[in-house]
């Protein structure tokens, strides 16, 4: 079977800010844009139309389904998991075009079932209307299953995962916050644990605004209240750093894509030349007024004590200004032209003049709203996608993009690995081996051979592998007796 390309264009993908992916409402946020390749095959102009205007406002209208649905018929009417996923395969074997044209022009199935087959139940709205009614969503579906990354059905089980990493010379590794959580770093999104959870004090309506630009610029104090949270304070690593490590003392590891700012893989021993730090990291901090940049050690007195760190050039041209016999400098207006006095109420208005104050040293991580370094697409788009041979994800939900959409961004029959203690329903690995990144990276080097050292791993540790029900490519990892 040919296998499909990988997008033409992914750099493109890779300019775009750091933001937080919504997958639930993906569905509905492509309503008001079909795919017109699908859109111009089937007949989208149904006489439900106003009530498919509501269906793009409304969230809550479409509901996603999950395969163990399918599998146990719990949706009256819905595709069986054998034929979703016969009908999955042939829309990638085939394209959308002779896809539709096979199923819908010829009448071989309904719209409305077919919808199911991809993973989208028909709203309630549309109950009883014409199978026309539903090919607006059903262009929605096509267009989202042909987005996704076909599993490759050759890698399922344990033994495959271990020889993936014996035979690969060129590994990928893409990594979040959950490699750090077991040295007492909180990562973002757990429920109750998660740094998210424990911002409520912070009365923000959202607790990402604490990593907005936008408002760090307005107040960077919210920042510095939390960041003392998120910054190690050891020269220590995790298991899974290590593991990072060994793949790179093995020749193996190509580049370590990581998502984390504490700097970490750097204690583990991971060369520069080997990672990037996709959204930048707390080793270095720079002025957001002169751009004076320093190390990462000259302001983590003033982080761990939750202080706005105050860049040290501003304050000496301060200091060297005040000698200066001009004084102090009038504030221009809006124009750029400098104030008169006449054109004050109180010529000796304290506000009429510019109080010099140092700039604030921002840590260099990339918050929300900013572009990515320039080495993250360059990297992957013009180096690594044509060599690597093998992608392993791990502690992340895949939730920010543009790092998000790596994993379908590189070729499609390079094999990939997802490790995390939960699932993504997103985005489709061949192998997801489920629990604590430690936990599953040890059992993995010991089934390989591989002599893993870390102070962490229990020298006479059990782990227990069981599959998951109704899941070929799915397996927990637990710690015997834990």
């Amino acid at each position: 079977m040919d296998l499909l390309p990988a997008p033409t264009e992914p750099s493109e993908a890779l300019k775009s800010p750091v933001v937080e992916i919504e997958t639930v409402d993906m569905v509905a946020d492509a309503v008001a844009a079909p795919d017109p390749e699908v859109s111009s095959e089937l007949d989208t102009d149904s006489d439900d139309s106003d009530a498919w205007e509501t269906l793009s406002d409304a969230d809550d209208a479409i509901q996603l389904l999950r395969d163990d649905q399918l599998r146990d018929g719990l949706v009256p009417g819905a595709c069986t998991l054998d034929e979703a996923t016969a009908y999955r395969q042939r829309l990638h074997a085939i394209g959308k075009a002779a896809f539709v044209e096979e199923t819908i022009a010829r009448e071989t199935v309904t719209a409305k079932k077919l919808c199911t087959a991809f993973g989208i139940a028909p709203p309630a709205f549309l109950d009883g209307a014409p199978d026309e009614a539903f090919h607006p969503l059903l262009a929605i579906a096509i267009s989202r299953e042909f987005s996704r990354r076909p599993k490759l059905p050759q890698y399922n089980t344990i033994d495959d995962a271990v020889k993936l990493l014996r035979e690969s010379k060129n590994v990928i590794v893409l990594t979040g916050a959950g490699i750090s959580t077991s040295l007492g770093i909180p990562d973002f999104r757990s429920k109750d644990t998660g740094l998210y959870s424990r911002l409520e004090h912070l009365g923000l309506s959202d607790p990402q605004e604490v990593f907005d630009i936008h408002i760090f610029r307005e107040d960077p104090s919210i920042f510095f209240s939390i960041a003392k949270e998120i910054l190690p304070t050891e020269k220590k690593y995790s298991p899974t750093h290590g593991f990072i490590r060994l793949l790179q003392d093995k020749g193996k590891l190509l580049t370590n894509y990581t998502q984390n700012i504490d700097n970490i893989e750097a204690n583990a021993g991971v060369l520069p030349e080997k990672m990037v730090q996709c959204h930048g990291s707390f080793a270095t901090a720079t002025c957001m007024k002169c751009k004076f940049k320093v190390s990462g050690d000259a302001i983590f007195s003033d982080i761990k004590d939750g202080t706005i760190p105050e860049c040290t050039a501003c304050q000496k041209s301060i200091a060297e200004d005040a000698l200066k016999p001009q004084g102090l400098k009038r504030k221009r207006s809006a124009n750029g032209q400098q104030k008169s006095r006449k054109d004050s109420d109180d010529s000796s208005d304290d506000e009429d003049y510019d109080i010099p104050t140092p700039g604030v040293m921002k840590p260099d991580i990339t918050f929300f709203g900013e572009d990515l370094p320039d080495e993250f697409g360059r990297r992957l788009v013009h180096h690594d996608r044509e060599l690597a041979d093998l992608v392993i994800v791990i502690g992340t939900s895949l939730k920010v993009a543009p790092v998000a959409e790596v994993p379908g961004i590189l070729p499609r029959n390079v094999p990939q690995i997802y490790i995390s203690r939960t699932p993504v329903s997103h985005t489709g690995f061949d192998i997801d081996l489920l629990g604590d990144c430690d936990v599953v990276v040890s059992e993995l080097c010991r089934r390989a051979g591989w002599d893993l050292q870390h102070h962490m791993i229990p020298a006479d540790e059990k782990v227990e592998v069981t599959p998951v029900e109704g899941y070929e490519s799915r397996h927990m990892f637990r710690v015997i007796g834990a």
